[in-house]
């Protein structure tokens, strides 16, 4: 756990995790343009692209283990840790859209959620409060992390046409777990509020 501003055993805001975290926010900017630039041809490029998300988002479980395992949780971490996670899946399904391999609405619907919770996430850092990602929020962020790597990864040239099936499955079940997770958000926002207005005794 992350102990009080000035007091001892205070964990170093750039450890080892929190660098983790830089590196896979770095790493985003390439794996767009390696998937513009394949054009949807299914080409190396796309299959590049693939590979450096999945390595990307697969740190985040590295990056959460040693944070956790040695002690090095800190607030800037917790703040970081799901604005790489937004960035890298966010700028896939934009990407995704772009190509014409997802409908607009799906992409839409997930970053009108990603953004207006790290909007949330911010206006409550400045009243003091770190809000962390939740168990919900997570199972969230794995999913589409799944769905995702599936629709980078041309499988369909391997395997065949039924592939897309498969995606379309994926994509869904990520759609209603951000739709659900957003909601438990609100709750939680709601919650704070009434906290907020609540005097003190």
């Amino acid at each position: 756990m992350t102990s009080s501003a000035g007091t001892p055993g205070r964990s170093a805001n750039w450890n080892l995790p929190n660098v983790i975290t830089v590196v896979r926010i770095l790493m985003a900017p390439l794996v767009f343009w390696l998937l513009l630039a394949d054009g949807g041809a299914d080409g190396p490029l796309r299959w590049w692209s693939a590979v450096l998300f999945i390595i990307a988002i697969s740190t985040d479980w590295v990056d959460g283990w040693l944070a956790r395992s040695r002690g090095l949780v800190t607030d800037l971490g917790k703040i970081l840790d799901p604005i790489a996670d937004k960035l890298l899946t966010s700028g896939a399904l934009v990407c995704l859209s772009i190509l014409g391999e997802l409908p607009w609405w799906v992409t839409a619907i997930i970053l009108v959620r990603e953004i207006g919770i790290t909007v949330w996430r911010l206006v409550e850092l400045r009243r003091g409060n770190v809000v962390p990602a939740s168990s919900g929020g997570k199972l969230k962020t794995i999913v589409q992390s799944v769905a995702i790597s599936f629709a980078l990864v041309p499988l369909w040239t391997v395997f065949g046409e039924w592939v897309h099936w498969v995606n379309g499955v994926l994509m869904t079940a990520a759609v209603i777990l951000t739709i659900w997770s957003g909601l438990l958000y609100v709750r939680d926002a709601a919650q704070l509020a009434r906290a907020a207005r609540r005097p003190l005794k």
